[in-house]
């Protein structure tokens, strides 16, 4: 495949704050030179972000860029997911990401849709085929899944409701994205599924976050960080070489593209795109 050519998008948050909402308007005018396939904002629990999502989504629309909306059902009833995917239908929006989401606590009404499946089963029902539709994927298996082969079959679920493509949960280790690939197309799963990829810049705030969502840092990895982790340049030049090592090695197992988790924030993902020869 040709590098310029290779698939690229960015995931933001939500701002709460009038300067929030600014300083991710000009992380999109500097990311948007990168000529990304999409960018993509998160939604909260149970849709504890749902207005700053759309909000934020429409910005980003209003720039000129195509952009993707997280959207789960979390607490939300039908109604209110189909008024939000109406409205963003209506506004142009063509890709939805579509999630379980993370459960509120207490949550415990089983007549709601819950599963990823179930919502991109929702919304083919409703929309056919006007949104382009991704899924998450877990190389290192989702942290509440049985097995790794059922967790690869509920994958498989989501496409059969109607997905059209993947992004994964990021990781630090292309070996297992090369047995999940592998393992996915002995199950039957052709939809390109598009690896994520979390600069380093922040050696406690990463491992706190992998921690809490399942995602593995090597031993060899979390001890480098360790030592660097009062050096914040040289942490982040080695986070930068580590990355980039990552990316080189996917690209050469024929990931489809790059999902970056930019924590809103232009400079590391730049930095990380043009160290590659992407853009």
């Amino acid at each position: 495949m040709n590098r310029q050519s290779l698939r690229l998008s960015f995931e933001f948050f939500p701002p709460k704050t009038a300067e929030g909402q600014e300083k991710l308007m000009h992380t999109v005018d500097a990311l948007g030179t990168l000529a990304p396939e999409f960018f993509s904002v998160t939604y909260g629990a149970g849709g504890s972000t749902r207005s700053n999502t759309r909000d934020a989504v429409l910005a980003i629309r209003d720039k000129g860029h195509a952009v993707a909306p997280h959207l789960s059902f979390g607490n939300d009833d039908q109604d209110t997911l189909l008024a939000l995917l109406q409205e963003y239908r209506d506004a142009g929006i063509r890709r939805i990401v579509a999630l379980r989401g993370d459960l509120p606590s207490g949550m415990a009404d089983s007549s709601r849709l819950v599963y990823a499946r179930d919502l991109v089963a929702f919304i083919r029902q409703h929309f056919g085929e006007h949104f382009h539709l991704e899924v998450a994927a877990y190389p290192e298996i989702h942290p509440d899944a049985p097995g790794y082969l059922a967790d690869v079959r509920f994958l498989k679920g989501k496409f059969d409701a109607g997905a059209n493509s993947g992004i994964t949960q990021y990781f630090y280790n292309a070996e297992a994205y090369a047995q999940f690939i592998e393992t996915c197309a002995k199950e039957g799963i052709t939809q390109p599924i598009v690896p994520g990829i979390m600069p380093i810049t922040n050696a406690a705030n990463l491992m706190r976050f992998s921690d809490n969502c399942g995602a593995d840092i090597p031993r060899w990895l979390r001890y480098r960080l360790q030592d660097l982790k009062d050096d914040p340049e040289a942490l982040k030049a080695y986070g930068v070489e580590v990355v980039t090592r990552l990316c080189e090695r996917l690209i050469e197992l024929g990931a489809p593209g790059l999902h970056f988790y930019t924590m809103n924030q232009a400079e590391p993902t730049t930095t990380l795109v043009k160290a590659l020869g992407l853009r």
